[in-house]
């Protein structure tokens, strides 16, 4: 389970963001994960990283940026849908894997034994998370087209999924917004200017949840830009450190939006604790352990926020990552 609000626009007012992002990862709290940092494969990228024997390299969100293009990609699981008929091993999907595993960051987790064991299972399937990584990794530019025409004639290669890919260029080109579904195929496009939110079931039927908390996303944009536009220059620090709190308070949110007629037939047995956008299910070590907020402005610099849980206990510690990256024309 995760939750993904955004906005994005390539061309903003003055003071304005091409993107403000911002999204949960719901996980089981004991899986490895590598904190959001610059890639060690990739230093245009940023993100956090699956170490996930057998699941290296792959991430739930990351952004590339790279000659005033940025490529934003997020991994949902879709829930309650079973694994594709046809998900078998292939030579294309050991290829596939073997090509993304070499080239990933796995300098604790590496495991042949898993490895072998994947690679010979007959059920085999892709790891999803590399769907975002190779995504934000290419630097070929004005490509998310392409890449989700070729990701859509593979996709049963993969169990469910939503794949939400954003691609931002110069002002005088809208951004680029798809999401790609499996679980059946297809793809859609949206424009930009607007307030989106998706989870894990599709775009047609969200939970209540990604209801009210897109319509709370909106409001949140709404007011920051209103009063951008009428508050003093050198108050613009402290409207967007507004921005980031009212954010991560949105993420934060333990309401449960219950009851709800798609996620309870999705989920029937855990519906409930799922419901709410910051989830807790106690007796199986699972829910919100990652909050992320996403900003970059008019003249492309990034800040990536992230609070992610330091231990198994999501009442315990929580290490703050805040990541500030200026990106220039046709530069790193």
């Amino acid at each position: 389970m995760c939750v993904i609000f955004f906005y994005a626009n390539s061309n903003p007012t003055s003071g304005g963001y091409k993107l403000i992002l911002a999204s949960n990862r719901d996980e089981f709290f004991a899986r490895d994960t590598q904190d959001a940092a610059k890639w060690a494969n990739a230093d245009h990228v940023y993100g956090g990283i699956d170490l996930e024997p057998g699941r290296e390299g792959g991430t739930w969100l990351a952004v590339g940026g790279h000659g005033g293009v940025f490529k934003i990609g997020a991994l949902l699981n879709l829930t309650g849908e079973p694994k594709p008929r046809n998900a078998v091993a292939t030579n294309h999907n050991i290829m596939h894997y073997n090509h993304n595993h070499n080239k990933a960051d796995t300098t604790s987790n590496s495991n042949p034994a898993v490895t072998s064991s994947i690679l010979h299972n007959e059920h085999f399937l892709l790891g999803r998370g590399m769907i975002v990584s190779d995504f934000v990794t290419s630097m070929d530019d004005c490509n998310i087209q392409s890449y989700n025409s070729q990701l859509l004639a593979e996709c049963t290669k993969y169990s469910a999924f939503n794949f939400v890919s954003i691609e931002i260029g110069v002002p005088r080109t809208p951004a680029n917004i798809l999401l790609l579904s499996n679980s059946p195929p297809s793809l859609e496009q949206f424009d930009e200017g607007k307030c989106y939110g998706f989870g894990n079931s599709l775009a047609t039927t969200p939970f209540q949840k990604v209801v009210n908390g897109r319509q709370r996303f909106q409001n949140i944009v709404e007011c920051f830009y209103s009063k951008l536009a009428t508050s003093p220059a050198e108050s613009a620090y402290e409207i967007q450190t507004e921005l980031v709190t009212n954010l991560k308070n949105l993420l934060k949110c333990k309401h449960k939006f219950w009851p709800d007629a798609e996620l309870e037939r999705r989920a029937p047995n855990w519906g409930e604790h799922l419901s709410a956008l910051n989830v807790n299910v106690p007796s199986s070590g699972y829910g919100s352990r990652t909050h992320t907020v996403i900003l970059i402005d008019e003249h492309n610099k990034m800040h990536f926020y992230e609070e992610t849980m330091s231990g198994l206990d999501p009442d315990g510690d929580w290490r703050q990552t805040h990541i500030e990256k200026q990106y220039f024309l046709n530069q790193n």
